[in-house]
């Protein structure tokens, strides 16, 4: 076998094996108990990661978990997606979980963090 062949082989069975062995991440879908769906919300330097999918959600009572791993001092801020009225908005220290509760319309809602600079995450609701 020349060397670049077997060369290209070697590659390919590294990416291969790379692949069969990197965990599987599939974002949990949301729970609803008595009339309430939780979303929770992990908050690091600039961004947040969302336990569960935020795709497909329907107008209802939402329970948002936040917590803290920024390491830092950051605040949580929800808003309606289509007139942008405040639904909530609070301070979280390091390590620090917080939820809250709020009614999200047809219009989605958007969330960031207003201490620590993050953009607005915007996210559709549809009947």
């Amino acid at each position: 076998m020349n060397h670049p062949l077997r060369t290209l082989l070697a590659a390919a069975a590294l990416a291969l094996a790379v692949l069969i062995t990197l965990p599987t991440s599939r974002a949990a879908t949301p729970t609803t108990v008595d009339g309430i769906t939780t979303i929770h919300l992990d908050q690091y330097n600039g961004y947040f990661a969302a336990t569960e999918t935020l795709a497909g959600l329907k107008p209802g009572k939402y329970r948002f978990v936040v917590t803290n791993k920024a390491g830092k001092m950051v605040g949580f801020q929800i808003q309606d997606g289509s007139s942008h009225r405040q639904l909530d908005m609070f301070p979280l220290e390091p390590g620090q979980t917080r939820d809250s509760v709020v009614d999200i319309g047809e219009g989605g809602f958007r969330y960031r963090c207003p201490i620590n600079p993050t953009p607005w995450y915007e996210v559709d609701v549809k009947s």
